[in-house]
């Protein structure tokens, strides 16, 4: 009988596989496994093959004798998960080999055999030598590297074969965690450091980069907040006194932090048109006791409100090709039309939500993708269609990560996620 967390890995493969967000069904059959070990276990399983998930179908593909998409879904996420086991973990080899046969067995026994077979031979004779990045950069991206051929493709073309390759590598590895402190729990520094989690400052004022000890009981109570560096440096843009929106809300991160900073009288308007993450949103509220944030029902592409805003952020809904480290599922379920369809969609947010931002007011925009079509091609057409706003001045602290005026956070400099971001201000 296979062990629960691989159990439970299995089945999160398979409903990516079929559509879910890999973070949905990790937080769902997460609950499933009392043991903090297990799903630890979990969440390296299911993470890790995603992320590696070009290269593993790549050397299954050249170990069986039938074609890779001819073999069932089943037995194609047992090969990935046990393959996975023997090139990546530090896992007893027939421990990886047997729990992924008997994973296949439960569910679609006549498949047993053929897992066990490729396995075997991956096990006596390893993976195939990886391209030379040097000679054929694409084809070690669209292999080793783990992306799809067309998002290699399109990163080789704009980014030149170094940067590409570098962003490339940077996906393969889980990402750092960052965190922001709670500003009501004065001891949290001191609870922290009793629970052995190390922090470290980073360029973005109070995140820290987390390392150690046992985070998330600290999480759970509302002690710390587990938000990316790129993330928080969004919100602290945002950060401004007056009447402030949040446009596209949930999860809540950056409301809660623009919350955090306000002074005076000022509150901020947490919007969310879904009303199962508007509930994730207000479980956080009041994990974290936050009083002057204001969440609101509403679609951000037909705001309900009836006056003007100081500051509205916009961190828009996008490919997320920026968050292929945090979010591997991404580069295996976007499409090249879907970031067309994102840069569209943002455009009618931007659109509908100019008319609200007071004179003088500012408008911050953001997206967790680097693509020219999500990020300058948007703003670009923005500020050209509406000479009364203008982009505004970085604070000083945000020189750092400015390429010409706007934020680009790329993760292969470990900073994070991949962010952009500009502040514009309404001037006319």
């Amino acid at each position: 009988m296979a062990s629960p967390a691989r159990d439970a890995a299995l089945e999160v493969l398979r409903r990516v596989a079929g559509g879910r967000h890999a973070s949905d069904a990790l937080d769902s059959l997460a609950t499933r496994l009392a043991d903090a070990r297990d799903r630890a276990l979990l969440h390296e399983l299911a993470l890790g093959t995603l992320r590696r998930r070009g290269w593993l179908d790549h050397v299954i593909g050249r170990l069986s004798d039938r074609p890779f998409a001819e073999v069932s879904p089943v037995a194609r996420e047992a090969l990935r998960l046990g393959a996975y086991q023997l090139l990546f973990l530090r896992v007893a080899p027939h421990a990886a080999v047997s729990e992924s046969v008997e994973l296949v067995r439960s569910a679609e026994p006549g498949a047993a055999g053929f897992v066990n077979a490729v396995l075997r031979r991956l096990q006596r004779e390893g993976p195939p030598a990886e391209p030379d990045p040097a000679f054929d950069p694409v084809g070690w991206m669209s292999t080793a590297g783990s992306l799809p051929r067309w998002l290699a493709e399109r990163w080789h073309a704009r980014l030149g074969a170094e940067k590409a390759l570098a962003r490339a590598r940077a996906s393969l590895t889980a990402p750092p965690t960052f965190v922001r402190l709670n500003p009501r729990v004065l001891d949290a520094h001191e609870r922290l450091a009793a629970a052995g989690v190390a922090l470290e400052p980073t360029g973005v004022p109070e995140a820290y980069r987390a390392s150690g000890g046992r985070l998330a009981p600290l999480a759970d109570s509302g002690v710390v907040y587990v938000q990316d560096a790129g993330s928080q440096l969004v919100a602290r843009l945002a950060v401004a006194e007056g009447l402030l929106l949040d446009a596209c809300a949930a999860p809540g991160g950056k409301a809660l932090l623009m919350a955090d900073a306000a002074t005076g009288g000022t509150r901020v308007v947490a919007v969310e048109a879904s009303p199962r993450r508007l509930a994730v949103l207000r479980r956080l509220q009041a994990r974290w006791g936050a009083t002057r944030l204001l969440p609101l029902a509403a679609d951000a592409l037909r705001p309900p409100f009836g006056r003007e805003f100081d500051l509205i952020l916009l961190d828009a809904p996008c490919s997320g090709l920026g968050t292929l480290a945090r979010n591997p599922d991404i580069r295996w379920r976007v499409t090249a039309s879907e970031i067309d369809r994102q840069a569209a969609r943002q455009d009618a947010l931007l659109a509908s939500l100019a008319p609200f931002v007071r004179r003088g007011g500012g408008l911050v925009y953001a997206t967790c993708s680097l693509e020219k079509e999500e990020t300058h091609d948007v703003v670009d057409r923005f500020l050209a269609e509406r000479p009364h706003f203008a982009q505004d001045e970085l604070p000083d602290w945000a020189a750092p990560f400015s390429l010409r005026g706007r934020v680009e956070l790329d993760p292969a400099r470990r900073e994070g996620d991949g962010f952009f971001a500009v502040s514009l201000r309404r001037v006319g």
